[in-house]
């Protein structure tokens, strides 16, 4: 039983020394002193990707502005989890911050992966403008709903197919492939459409289920294509570009909140900072990679006939109207053509 000193109406001295042995500490900071906050950022990149060099630059900087006091552990190559449980532990706060792909993220926001509508976009410039837009205004909205902030919009790439068996110049090159795609209902309906076997692979396996041949091909940029080294086990590369997608920079709505009004507008401008850099490296990369794959004599580099896959998914477009959001999707499409 505790001991109560009831001369000075509290605790006796000896049960105050006992119970701070089994309570964990409270630390006494200076007035207007404030406790350093280390945060988690999680994300599937491999290292060398650019996604994973400006996360890295994100903490860097981060730390830098705020003299230590707000802190980033990242974690690329999924140390914390595949994206798809990032961002389950997003919304419960266990993970604080995360860069997303747009496939994984759309299962919890379906309207994201209408920015995949095939050929919607020509390039990335194209898809950031509207991006920045009223469009880019109602997805902030609609994350809110799902307990996520976003803090950028990163560059995933335009798309193309790789794989073991053959070139793919038109749609019917595809019948008989088993083509990985990531858990992105639009990439899915793209493939399907092109006559294309589809499978739903982590991307973190991915290299070993093209290796052992559980899937024979799949779809990314030539940035991921590269810096995860699938073209080691696929020596076709069909230049198709059927497809942009966007790398959601998001932010755990529960962490947000717990951050003072002033430290929200210096992770809103370092994130900014973070994915401009992001954008640059990734334009960069695809520049060079194209260089490399085409003088690469173990590879087989094709350009795909894009009016005939611009037919061929045409109907993509109609189904993904018909959906309950449909009204949204054809906002999209005329933020597109401008």
């Amino acid at each position: 039983m505790t001991k109560i000193d009831l001369t000075t109406g509290g605790l006796s001295r000896r049960s105050l020394l006992a119970a701070g042995l089994a309570m964990p500490a409270v630390l006494t900071l200076p007035r207007g002193a404030q406790a350093q906050v280390t945060m988690t950022l999680g994300h599937n990149a491999a290292a060398g990707n650019p996604r994973w060099i400006a996360a890295d630059k994100f903490g860097e900087l981060l730390k830098e502005r705020t003299n230590g006091r707000l802190a980033v552990r990242v974690a690329g190559a999924e140390q914390l989890g595949n994206e798809q449980s990032l961002l389950t532990s997003l919304r419960t706060g266990a993970v604080d911050m995360t860069v997303n792909s747009q496939g994984s993220t759309s299962a919890l926001l379906p309207e994201l992966a209408a920015l995949g509508l095939p050929f919607l976009f020509p390039n990335s410039a194209a898809a950031f403008k509207v991006l920045e837009g009223p469009i880019g205004a109602e997805f902030d909205q609609r994350f809110a709903k799902i307990g996520m902030v976003p803090l950028g919009w990163w560059d995933n790439g335009i798309r193309h197919i790789t794989n073991s068996k053959r070139p793919v110049v038109k749609p019917a090159d595809l019948k008989g492939l088993k083509i990985r795609t990531p858990p992105d209902p639009m990439t899915i309906d793209i493939f399907q459409a092109l006559g294309a076997g589809t499978e739903q692979i982590s991307f973190g396996e991915l290299y070993v289920a093209l290796q052992q041949g559980v899937v024979d091909g799949q779809e990314n940029p030539l940035v991921n294509i590269a810096s995860s080294k699938l073209f080691e086990v696929n020596r076709f590369i069909s230049l198709s570009a059927h497809k942009w997608e966007c790398s959601p920079f998001l932010m755990s709505q529960i962490t947000w909140m717990r951050l003072s009004p002033a430290d929200r507008e210096v992770v809103k401008a370092t994130a900014k900072d973070a994915g401009e850099l992001q954008r640059k490296l990734f334009l960069d990369a695809e520049t060079k990679f194209a260089a490399e794959f085409k003088a690469n004599p173990k590879l087989q580099v094709n350009e795909a006939d894009m009016a005939a896959f611009r037919d061929a998914s045409a109907k993509v477009y109609d189904a993904w109207k018909s959906k309950p959001f449909g009204d949204f999707v054809d906002r999209l499409a005329k933020a597109a053509r401008g």
